[in-house]
């Protein structure tokens, strides 16, 4: 026989079997005693045969019943325990990180498929975003940023990686007697603070004096960090660029960075309302983080090693 056993006819019969009684059975299942009768009736019409005896408005398992019974219990007392564990289990919260845009486009997120394979338990919800931002207003879990804007007294900081920062473009962009400097709004000092990173040894100005103010022509400035390095990669001119920003261009061989780079001065943090050994999937983070712009600036720059280590 191939019939389908009705599970509202299983779930009847495991109560009256467990009962022992038809009239007890309704009273747990809240429905009359002829629905009871009924169902039961029904299951041993699809099974062929008897899973109650009658006797004197008693009723008692055969050994069909007392066999299906065994399973049914079971069966049931499974299912009861798979849906209170899935209803007191929550899944876990994606972190909500906001992130500087140029290095959430040109960093972390070409990063973020190697993130979720390491750590597939942890979901991250990326936001694009600079500067000072209410964290808790905005449901932030964590806001990477540069340090070069005060945050208050109440976010717990943490190191991350320094900045590094280095003339960058196309060959062709620095194999002329006038180079021409691709300047942004976003970061408006940037070549003088290469300069100055660069006076105490001179190395970058001595082996390129036509990066001298008096050998460049200054194109007028993009919006943005990124439309500065963006320029840069369609030759447009040289940007100073970071070399977490660069790093994958520069492995691929689309920019080269000749002068190397240097320090200048300003670093990168990880901002949080509390601390954060106090949530495993943030400190994760953190460590990720840490050992991931380490790595991406150590292939260009030697001695780099993650915050935490220095």
């Amino acid at each position: 026989m191939n019939r389908s056993l009705p599970l509202n006819a299983l779930q009847v019969f495991n109560v009256a079997a467990s009962e022992l009684s038809f009239a007890r059975a309704a009273d747990r299942l809240f429905v009359t005693h002829g629905a009871v009768s009924r169902q039961i009736r029904t299951l041993e019409d699809a099974l062929g045969l008897p899973l109650f005896e009658r006797r004197n408005r008693a009723v008692f398992l055969t050994p069909a019943g007392e066999r299906l019974h065994t399973t049914t219990r079971q069966m049931f007392e499974q299912l009861a325990s798979t849906v209170a564990s899935l209803r007191t289990t929550s899944p876990a919260r994606a972190l909500v990180v906001s992130c500087e845009p140029t290095l959430a486009m040109r960093w972390f997120i070409p990063r973020l498929g190697a993130f979720a394979q390491m750590h597939p338990d942890i979901a991250l919800h990326l936001h694009s975003a600079g500067g000072p931002l209410d964290l808790a207003s905005a449901g932030v879990d964590i806001a990477i940023r540069r340090n070069d804007f005060f945050w208050g007294h109440t976010l717990v900081a943490e190191p991350l990686a320094d900045e590094w920062i280095g003339p960058v473009g196309l060959p062709a962009s620095f194999d002329t007697p006038h180079l021409k400097q691709l300047h942004t709004r976003s970061r408006p000092h940037a070549w003088q603070d290469w300069h100055r990173a660069t006076s105490p040894r001179q190395t970058a100005v001595d082996e390129a004096p036509h990066l001298n103010a008096s050998r460049t022509t200054a194109t007028p400035p993009f919006e943005h960090f990124y439309l500065s390095l963006q320029a840069a990669g369609a030759g447009l001119g040289t940007a100073i660029g970071s070399v977490y920003m660069v790093s994958d261009e520069l492995n691929a061989g689309r920019l080269v960075a000749p002068y190397g780079f240097v320090r200048d001065g300003s670093a990168y943090v990880a901002l949080a309302r509390e601390p954060f050994a106090e949530d495993p999937a943030r400190e994760t983070l953190l460590h990720w983080l840490r050992a991931t712009l380490a790595e991406s600036a150590s292939q260009w720059i030697s001695g780099v090693a993650p915050a935490h280590t220095r």
